[in-house]
């Protein structure tokens, strides 16, 4: 058995603001002394992000923001690959409780397991782990067995305020069962919801559990609006009031942005079919007035082993068709002939990159981009069954 390389850097205080988000997961209390939630220590990780990951990179560089009320005693950070285990204090910087770090570490082929421990001088012990999975051949051999791809589907053609709709919930049950059938998607369908019930799904899609590969797409159809004075964007939902200055019966494309992109899971694409739509990129809000060559399963490990934040939308900063009664509106019409015609017989994967020539002649400007914490060369994927 080789050794773990591990590469130690200096542990220096990061200055600026940064975006942790899991936070620890075991707790050790010493209980002769007087110790209370308040007072544990709080590990928040920025990379990486979720708890089991996979990596075909050779080194990662870990990140993660320590932080106490009360004095702390030790932080030590483990690594443990093939039953052995490195342990390293990290300094603790004098007069400081709470300190980030980052610090790189050389993966071996296989498991490696990372894990943080902070002692406060109140006996309280937090421990956070991390998992990275390294090594084209075992990240493979996980595929089919770990990844699981959801859909959210949100459509609305009646609305309390605003004008009804005639395609959003056909456009919608369409794809969904294109997304069930042919992709092996799990569909999870929101028919005329309120704004309330919106943001409740999103909280929930917040407190999921995703496997690494695993991807989300949300697909919105229906009503969008964007008002010059706040320069943003929002989704309208079945009960938005038509007069509402503050936007509180709106979903905000800001907001939407953040939650999605907080959701922990690893691969997210979000599908857009409402006016307006591309003011999801702020950039945009801002303004005035062939196939790939791959083996599958090597091309998922390229493409799952990145994090991705895509957005696609029926237009940019403008108003966008519904399309003749019973039919499709003409973004879905495209999206769904894609999905139908690409991903099956010898090419079973069907990318973003293969998707966009479709909507290149619509009338409207569609618009493809990324959001959030969005990795260079990173991709959504529909896999056929």
């Amino acid at each position: 058995m080789k050794n773990l390389i591990l590469v130690i850097l200096a542990f220096p205080l990061i200055v600026g603001a940064q975006s942790f988000v899991d936070k620890t997961n075991a707790i050790q209390v010493d209980y002769t002394k007087d110790v209370s939630a308040t007072t544990l220590p709080v590990i928040s990780w920025e990379t990486p992000r979720i708890e089991s990951s996979f990596s075909t990179e050779k080194s990662i560089m870990l990140r993660a923001r320590v932080k106490s009320s009360v004095e702390l005693e030790e932080v030590k950070l483990r690594i443990t690959f093939g039953g052995k285990t490195v342990e390293k204090n990290i300094e603790i910087p004098p007069l400081q409780n709470s300190f980030n770090f980052e610090q790189k570490l050389n993966l071996r082929e296989g498991s490696n397991i990372v894990e943080i421990l902070a002692k406060n001088k109140k006996g309280g012990i937090v421990t956070s782990e991390r998992s990275i999975l390294h090594g084209e051949d075992d990240i493979i051999s996980s595929i089919d067995a770990n990844r699981k791809d959801y859909a959210l589907v949100i459509a609305t053609d009646e609305y309390d305020y605003w004008g009804d709709l005639n395609n959003p919930i056909n456009d919608a049950k369409t794809i969904g069962s294109i997304l069930e059938e042919k992709y092996g998607f799990e569909v999870d369908m929101m028919i005329n919801p309120s704004v309330e019930e919106l943001n409740d799904k999103v909280y929930d899609y917040n407190s999921k559990v995703y496997n690494p590969q695993d991807q989300l797409m949300i697909f919105v159809a229906g009503h969008g609006y964007f008002d010059e004075t706040l320069e943003e964007g929002y989704v309208v939902a079945s009960n938005s009031l038509k007069n509402d200055k503050g936007k509180t019966t709106y979903l905000s494309h800001n907001l939407l942005r953040v939650r999605l992109d907080n959701i922990k899971c690893e691969h997210i694409l979000l599908v857009m079919d409402v006016c307006f739509g591309g003011t999801i990129d702020p950039r945009m809000a801002r303004l005035r007035g062939n196939a790939l060559e791959r083996e599958d399963a090597q091309y998922l490990v390229k493409k799952l082993t990145k994090r991705t934040r895509k957005f696609l939308t029926s237009g940019s900063k403008e108003y966008v068709p519904d399309g003749t009664p019973g039919k499709h509106s003409p973004f879905a019409e495209k999206f769904i002939l894609a999905l139908r015609e690409i991903g099956g017989g010898e090419g079973r994967i069907l990318s973003t990159t293969e998707l966009i020539p479709y909507f290149m002649r619509l009338p409207t400007e569609p618009r493809f981009g990324s959001f959030g914490t969005d990795e260079p060369n990173s991709d959504f994927v529909f896999v056929a069954k």
